[in-house]
């Protein structure tokens, strides 16, 4: 469950310097924090540690400052990344390189290794909420190798972004029942929508697909859908697809293809990934052949000899037997640590 990290009003908020990070000084880096004197302050911030990471939802009723210096980081050398969803309010952001001002709706990153001033601005309800998550960037930069030493901020408005804030804010809101796995592979999930949103904003905006683009997608589709019915044909796919036999034709040659060629060729890659993958007593190689498609084994047989230069049973016994050898191996090497010999 989240705890609070820190929480001040007019009796407290001139310790907030001292106080800010924690008890023990465990989150953030070194910095002057300041909260603007104010008719009503009501300063929260609550914690939910993930790992190495931290997920803080912080709620203010006044504005808030934050300046990080050359000395500062001469001092504390810590280099952590904090990526920031504005809910109510500004997040103003200035650096050496200027200043960036990111509104409710908006995602930004900032790093603890360049000097920057913040300042959290209330809204006109007096209102500052905002979800903000610490990652050592060492960690970051496996799903964002984009340099963001300088800031990086951009509209919320992509799915990934949006999806993202959604399981951190599940992952914080969590009562206790998510296991601490389950709670990290979340929060990776999320780092990666991260980057693939961040990456592809920099990206030029893709080509507009084409009516016979999305004709081409809803045609392998269908075909994969329906690649193990043994009657799959072009007349199927097409009546399926709302289109021609002919105009489906055409679209399979935009692909380099034919139907033939590329129902052959998905049915026996899946057969021959079935196979590799399933023990003998569990399920046969006639199985197999009506799982994929093929109306009869012999079919099935020689079809896979033709591509793979061995017949199916054949594939399935070297499968078997690297398989085995390779458990034996493991076998070995356990053994000789028992034993106390492994050099």
């Amino acid at each position: 469950m989240a705890e609070t990290l820190f929480s001040f009003d007019r009796r407290n908020y001139r310790d907030c310097q001292d106080k800010f990070r924690g008890d023990r000084d465990q989150e953030y880096y070194r910095g002057d924090f300041w909260i603007e004197d104010a008719s009503t302050i009501e300063v929260r911030s609550e914690r939910k540690a993930v790992g190495a990471v931290s997920i803080i939802k912080q709620r203010s009723a006044t504005n808030l400052g934050f300046r990080r210096t050359r000395q500062h980081i001469r001092e504390d050398a810590t280099d952590l990344s904090i990526l920031w969803f504005v809910k109510h309010g500004k997040l103003a952001f200035s650096n050496q390189c200027g200043n960036k001002i990111a509104q409710p709706g908006d995602f930004a990153i900032t790093r603890s290794m360049s000097p920057f001033f913040i300042e959290c601005v209330v809204d006109s309800e007096s209102v500052h909420e905002l979800l903000h998550v610490t990652v050592p960037t060492h960690i970051l930069r496996a799903h964002i190798p984009q340099d963001f030493s300088t800031g990086l901020f951009m509209p919320a408005n992509r799915a990934e972004l949006a999806i993202a804030e959604n399981i951190l804010t599940d992952v914080f809101e969590d009562d206790g029942s998510l296991g601490e796995d389950s709670a990290r592979v979340l929060v990776e999930t999320a780092l990666t929508l991260i980057g693939n949103a961040v990456r592809t904003s920099e990206e030029a905006a893709p080509a507009r697909q084409t009516i016979a683009d999305r004709r081409l997608q809803d045609v392998l589709r269908f075909i994969e859908v329906h690649l193990s019915d043994p009657q799959l044909s072009t007349a199927m796919v097409a009546k399926g697809c709302g289109i021609s036999p002919r105009y489906l034709s055409f679209l399979l040659r935009l692909k380099g293809t034919s139907f033939s060629e590329l129902v052959w060729e998905q049915r026996l890659e899946k057969a021959r990934n079935w196979l590799s993958a399933s023990d003998p007593r569990d399920i046969s190689i006639s199985e197999i052949a009506y799982g994929v498609g093929f109306k009869s084994p012999a079919h099935f047989s020689r079809m896979f000899k033709r591509v793979f230069k061995v017949n199916p049973r054949e594939f399935r016994g070297e499968c078997t037997e690297h398989s085995s050898l390779a458990h034996a191996d493991e076998h070995d090497v356990f053994a000789e640590f028992e034993g106390g010999t492994l050099q």
